[in-house]
């Protein structure tokens, strides 16, 4: 040390020299070390990130199906009530039972995706669907329509049920709000395809054009049977058929850092309760939910109770029988009445992008809160115009703009985070079929609100159909407030914890003012 300290000489030189370049190639080498650990690190996340994305999207393919239908019927109705001499009561069957049968879908699905996995319960889903819109194409009468209809519903039914359930399971923590809002973007997607389907082929002859708008939606079916060849097996079900090794390759995949693999895996095997004892006294599933423990029984009042209020607020009616609402505004002529209807279509599908981008960063309840308030401004104001405003031109006007609020501010919060929440609040054990039966809530509402809109209107007029829808979007900001706890940022075995503590489900981590800096910040 004195050498290459001290000594002034050649010698003393040559030593300080040479422990410098020793001590630079050490740094070099580790700098060049930390380069190389930090690009593959980013290169890992960049891959991981496109591979669920990629899952995501192809899961939701199935959404395309259920939004294309509600949006094409919207106005393929006008056509088939004009070819195959329909009455309203049969117009309004047509339209609802989709809804309703789909729940025999939902209930199945769940049992379903348990024995076969959540991958091919998408499959079966679509290829159901395809024969169905098949059968409802070539339908010579209205009982074939209906058995057609039919079919499409439950396939329908097997792909909303599983979707949500499949990408919270593969999505890592941080992204999964995000990623399970997708199947409600291709909801709102399949929605704008279908309005800009009814537009485009209007044009053709009475007989065929209904028939080609239908025929349209088969197509995203067929992209389902390439997905199979892409996306993996959920790594939670995998766990469950005690096939861990699977699952901890699935998660190699889908987590963006290797070292929590593991860690993430031991948390899946311990929920799954993989433990024999564990099994052994494990009550059966429909059992289980049919007499619950408490903390499952918060579980089923949030996650039941969101999926009932997102439809009873008469979104379904909104879409369905836009054209009837703009009917009664004013609007005269079909081609005016369908592109009004685009305009909808184009609304929802724009806003649910919003809620992509925020429901991770700012979290559930604050869009719950400006979703639901926003609706029931809408649904009052829409009441009003109708009622006050009579047929003019400021009536019209009114009317668009309130029906495109008021699916705006669905989407931005109440469309996609209805399903995210039912994906995530159930235990593994439980949560497809769980899952399902908040479905069958869903799908039951939405058939009586789609079956009932048109007599309940003739009854009460279209004004006061959306007075009561109005009442039941201002009770929806109540429970949000009261009984739906924040779910953002946590992993879905730390949510099912949130349940176990009543003062955690009831005591809000986030109060209304929150919502309002959100509204400001927007």
């Amino acid at each position: 040390m004195g050498l290459v300290g001290v000594q002034e000489n050649g010698n003393g030189e040559m030593a300080l020299s040479l422990g410098n370049k020793n001590k630079y190639k050490r740094m070099d080498s580790e700098l060049s070390e930390d380069f190389d650990d930090h690009h593959h690190q980013l290169e890992r996340k960049r891959s991981t990130r496109k591979y669920v994305l990629a899952c995501a999207i192809f899961a939701s393919l199935n959404n395309v199906l259920l939004g294309y239908d509600v949006g094409v019927m919207s106005g393929a109705i006008i056509f088939i009530q004009e070819d195959l001499k329909i009455t309203e009561v049969q117009e309004e069957v047509l339209v609802g039972i989709l809804s309703v049968v789909s729940l025999l879908g939902s209930l199945a699905g769940g049992r379903t995706s348990d024995i076969i996995g959540r991958k091919w319960t998408m499959a079966f889903a679509a290829v159901v669907f395809q024969i169905g819109a098949a059968i409802m194409t070539l339908a010579p009468s209205f009982p074939v329509l209906m058995i057609g209809r039919i079919l499409a519903g439950v396939g329908i039914g097997f792909g909303v049920m599983i979707a949500p359930v499949y990408i919270a399971e593969i999505s890592p923590t941080v992204h999964r709000g995000s990623l399970t809002s997708f199947p409600e973007i291709f909801i709102n997607l399949g929605i704008l395809l279908g309005y800009v389907s009814n537009y485009a082929f209007s044009g053709l002859s009475v007989h065929t054009n209904w028939r080609v708008m239908l025929a349209v939606g088969i197509l995203p079916s067929v992209f389902i049977g390439f997905a199979l060849f892409i996306i993996p097996e959920s790594p939670r079900w995998l766990v469950m058929q005690n096939r861990v090794e699977e699952a901890r390759s699935v998660l190699l995949k889908t987590n963006e850092n290797e070292k929590e693999v593991d860690e993430r895996l031991s948390e899946i095997v311990t929920a799954a309760g993989m433990s024999n004892v564990e099994k052994n006294e494990e009550k059966a599933v429909w059992r289980e939910l049919l007499s619950p423990s408490p903390s499952l029984r918060r579980m089923l009042i949030t996650g039941f109770g969101i999926q009932c209020f997102q439809q009873i607020t008469g979104i379904d009616a909104t879409v369905y029988y836009s054209p009837e609402i703009f009917k009664d505004a004013g609007i005269e002529s079909n081609s005016k009445l369908l592109a009004a209807t685009v305009a909808v279509g184009v609304t929802k599908t724009a806003f649910i992008l919003f809620a992509t981008f925020l429901v991770d960063r700012v979290g559930r309840k604050p869009l719950l809160y400006v979703s639901t308030i926003g609706m029931t401004v809408c649904l009052l104001t829409l009441s009003l115009s109708l009622a006050l405003l009579g047929n003019g031109q400021l009536g019209i006007a009114l009317a668009v703009l309130c029906v495109c609020g008021n699916v705006a501010f669905f989407s931005v919060g109440m469309g996609p985070i209805c399903w995210i929440l039912t994906s995530e609040i159930f235990p593994l054990r439980l949560r497809a079929q769980a899952s399902a039966l908040g479905a069958v809530g869903n799908r039951v509402c939405s058939g009586f609100v789609a079956m009932s809109f048109l007599s309940l209107s003739r009854t009460i007029t279209v004004a006061g159909t959306f007075f009561l829808f109005s009442v039941l979007s201002a009770l929806s900001v109540l429970f949000v407030y009261k009984l739906v706890p924040e779910t953002k940022g946590k992993s879905l075995e730390q949510i099912e914890l949130l349940f176990q503590d009543q003062n955690e489900w009831q005591g809000s981590e986030l109060e209304l003012e929150d919502s309002e800096h959100l509204v400001q910040k927007a």
